[in-house]
């Protein structure tokens, strides 16, 4: 499986709930921190509900 590098570049403040939580879900809780998660059907999904948040690269 393709691993995907997922860095957190906007903020969380004044999103929706479930925007927020799918931040802490993907283990992002501040600006600039970097995750590295598999790229799996319910990773990518998260990443899609926070693509305007985020930024991805494949590792």
């Amino acid at each position: 499986m393709k691993k995907l590098k997922i860095t957190q570049v906007r903020s969380k403040i004044r999103r929706p709930k479930n925007q927020k939580l799918t931040l802490e879900a993907l283990g992002l809780t501040r600006m600039n921190q970097s995750v590295e998660h598999e790229a799996t059907p319910s990773i990518l999904g998260m990443v899609k509900t926070v693509n305007h948040l985020v930024s991805v690269e494949e590792i």
